[in-house]
């Protein structure tokens, strides 16, 4: 039988007691792990974070942390091949597995260099300077940021198994507070053996990192108001938990990143001949096809001017064409399946309810896909066409409405700069938005409008293409997040994140006293 997934708690592994759940390959269906369904106890579980780990993480100096993080990076680097391998069964192809695996283990160094560069080798950060409050000069106010005293409880997706995990660690061990990891069902295999090679590397103190491969059931009923809940799921699964009695009474930090309707923008000045307009086509098609689509960074909506639709539309559709999908074991495949036949018939069922007003203008979703390899099972993998819909009617409620997570993306025309940029803010908050013009004044306007509406914003245009991160990379030293359907949240920014870890507090007293703040 295949093995089950064990949870990491208490300083050791733990074998639930259950036989579990299947987890099937998404190209085959094969089965690769069990999940139990049984919730756990969580009570100990958190009660040992806040002891145990709380007080052996906070014992390090943010430089003691810092060094850490590095060290951890380097470990897990050696593994990358082995996870890559592993990652095969999420649908992820080598290529795309690289966002997931190397991303995450990417943080784990820019944590660790900022930290080395940036922070103090002490317990607590000062925030500003102190401010005396009397003409005297002996009395004054210094604030600080200590560590919370309790957990950081992660509640992760399925589409990034690794990153999603390391990204919301490495800030909060920073910071000086523990981490308690629930992966989601259908990867949780991967987030397992990442966390074993963790565990094993004996570089983190002990408690700083647990794992529950359960049902999360009763998890949050243990929160009080010195723990944190990140929390990365759709709209209605984080707009539920942030209504969760026990986080609205106890007052507990919380983070949500949800999926959104992120958008990318053609400029009017992005005509067929200039390389902007490549850039766009080429960026639209990216995030279409990397992990199949299945980013909550991905574009969804695609505004172009209506004298350049047509232009795009069959600029998109001819590279679509020649992208090869099939088996990620294929080294020719470009485009792997969903994570699960589940996931597609959402996929499926979402574009039914896009085509009410749009049109599908490449690919189908109940068919094979055009260029699907031989070395692939149609009929038990998760696979999927790419999809682009077209809505000759930007003002119909569907595309701004309704996110179908795949391949799936909409070509939308606009009139001008002021109506595109109307249209966006109908997302109701995005995490992303691109907008690709070599016209400063465009970029401006659009930055003015749109900032209110998405955590990051990218301007591209051919002089910084070389080095653009790109539309859909959700980068460390960058907010990942967004406001209103977006989650909310906000995670990431460098050391910025540091804050949501730690209490700020004014001290008053001498300032002989508060200058001694800073070696404490």
């Amino acid at each position: 039988m295949t093995e089950i997934l064990h949870s990491y708690i208490g300083g050791q592994w733990h074998r639930p007691g259950d036989t579990g759940r299947t987890l099937l390959d998404a190209a085959t269906a094969e089965p690769v792990a069990r999940i139990s369904t049984e919730p756990m106890d969580y009570a100990p579980v958190l009660n040992y974070a806040r002891g145990v780990g709380g007080n052996t993480v906070r014992a390090s100096t943010f430089q003691e942390r810092a060094a850490m993080l590095k060290n951890l990076g380097k470990h897990l680097t050696a593994k990358i091949p082995e996870f890559t391998e592993l990652s095969l069964f999420t649908g992820t192809t080598r290529r795309d597995a690289a966002v997931d695996i190397d991303g995450g283990i990417g943080v784990l160094f820019v944590y660790g260099s900022k930290g080395a560069k940036e922070l103090p080798d002490s317990h607590v950060l000062l925030d500003g300077d102190v401010e005396l409050l009397g003409k005297a000069g002996t009395f004054g106010v210094q604030h600080l940021l200590s560590p919370l005293l309790g957990a950081a409880v992660q509640i992760n997706a399925f589409n990034f198994p690794v990153w999603g995990m390391l990204e919301k660690f490495a800030p909060a061990f920073l910071a000086g507070v523990p981490s308690v990891v629930r992966p989601a069902s259908a990867t949780a295999y991967l987030t397992e053996a990442v966390v074993r090679e963790i565990i094993e590397s004996g570089i983190l103190p002990d408690g700083a990192l647990q794992l529950v491969c359960a049902p999360p059931d009763g998890l949050l009923d243990t929160l009080t108001g010195q723990d944190l809940l990140s929390v990365t799921g759709s709209h209605e699964t984080t707009a539920a938990l942030r209504r969760h009695p026990v986080v609205a009474s106890n007052a507990v930090r919380y983070t949500a990143e949800a999926d959104s309707l992120n958008s990318s923008l053609l400029g009017a000045d992005a005509t067929q001949e200039t390389a902007e307009f490549d850039l766009f086509v080429r960026g639209l098609v990216t995030e279409m096809t990397q992990k199949t689509g299945q980013k909550c960074t991905a574009i969804r909506r695609a505004f172009v001017p209506h004298d350049l639709i047509d232009a795009v539309e069959n600029a998109v559709r001819e590279r679509l064409s020649h992208m090869p999908i099939g088996d990620p074991r294929d080294p020719a495949v470009r485009i792997g399946p969903l994570v699960g036949r589940d996931q597609r018939e959402d996929v499926r069922a979402a574009v039914t309810r896009l085509r009410k007003t749009g049109r599908i203008v490449f690919g189908d979703p109940e068919a094979v896909p055009e260029n699907f390899a031989s070395t692939a099972d149609f009929d038990n993998g998760a696979y999927i066409s790419p999809l682009l819909l077209r809505f000759d009617s930007p003002d119909a409620a569907e595309p701004h409405t309704i996110e179908a997570f795949g391949p799936v993306s909409s070509l939308l025309p606009y009139d001008n700069l002021d109506h595109a940029l109307d249209q966006i803010a109908r997302g109701e908050g995005s995490l992303a938005a691109s907008i690709v013009t070599a016209d400063e004044r465009i970029a401006a306007r659009a930055v003015a409008a749109a900032a209110p509406w998405h955590g990051r914003l990218l301007i591209l245009n051919s002089d910084n293409a070389a080095e653009s991160t790109g539309h859909g990379a959700a980068i460390p030293h960058a907010v990942h997040g967004g406001p209103g359907r977006a989650g909310g949240g906000e995670e990431l920014a460098g050391l910025r994140s540091l804050s949501h870890f730690m209490q700020r507090t004014s001290v008053q007293g001498s300032p002989e006293f508060l200058a001694a703040l800073a070696r404490t």
